[in-house]
């Protein structure tokens, strides 16, 4: 246990799913899992247990921003021998070619925060994710016939319309080519490249920067079922 994990060892399983909604982790092991039982509810950050297809899988939820997704995975990379986190979460849409609805593929983190200050690194760091996570992603997306797009993604401390800067101080990421600003990614891969781990973001647009379309609460949670039907099937592949 630590003191925001409840779960004892052997609760988790190797590879976890991790958005960063308490009621989306809740979603999935209702929807999606077998025999699924709550394993950490502390602080309501809501943690599972369950089978997918005759695999353990596992799915917490992080919170929301950087800090709290690299405590989470932190924890349970170093403490719970967690081999992989799939994170599942929603993004604005930098880009005007991605649809809506559309899956975004995490190839590497750009941020805005000062995470990565702690590794004392001599450089800026860009993480990336896990190559084969990406690859069998990838394939199921193509399976499944949703529409993907891989890239960079931006990583902000600053939820876009409330930035003081200004609320298109995201353009400029547009223009250097990230497809997606979401908040967590970026620690996450920081994170998992400390600890030698792996790690993949695949994030659901449910918001467009450039066009201001965005999903009604509604239709959000539904809208994320081809998301996390991708990262169970990631999952259990790389089980």
């Amino acid at each position: 246990m630590t003191p925001h994990n409840r779960a004892n060892k052997g609760d988790i399983a190797p590879i976890v799913l991790a958005p960063g909604d308490p009621l989306r982790a809740k979603l999935v092991a209702e929807k999606f899992l077998t025999d699924a039982r709550l394993v950490t509810d502390v602080r309501n950050v809501l943690g599972y247990t369950g089978l997918y297809r005759g695999k353990e899988v596992s799915v917490l939820s992080t919170g929301m921003g950087g800090p709290s997704a690299g405590i989470y995975s932190y924890e349970l990379f170093t403490e719970y021998d967690v081999e992989a986190i799939i994170r599942i979460g929603t993004c604005g849409g930098l880009q005007p070619k991605i649809g809506i609805g559309a899956l975004v593929f995490a190839l590497t983190a750009s941020t805005d925060s000062r995470w990565a200050h702690q590794y004392n690194l001599k450089g800026t760091l860009s993480p990336s994710c896990d190559a084969s996570l990406l690859l069998e992603a990838v394939a199921q997306a193509k399976e499944m016939g949703y529409e993907h797009h891989l890239g960079m993604v931006f990583s902000s401390d600053l939820f876009s319309s409330y930035n003081a800067l200004g609320e298109n101080s995201w353009k400029a990421w547009a223009r250097m080519g990230a497809l997606a600003q979401d908040m967590e990614s970026y620690a996450l891969y920081a994170t998992a490249a400390w600890c030698g781990k792996r790690a993949l973001s695949i994030l659901t647009m449910t918001d467009s920067c450039v066009t201001h379309e965005g999903l009604s609460d509604e239709r959000r949670m539904t809208a994320l079922y081809p998301m996390v039907s991708v990262a169970l099937g990631t999952a259990w592949e790389a089980l």
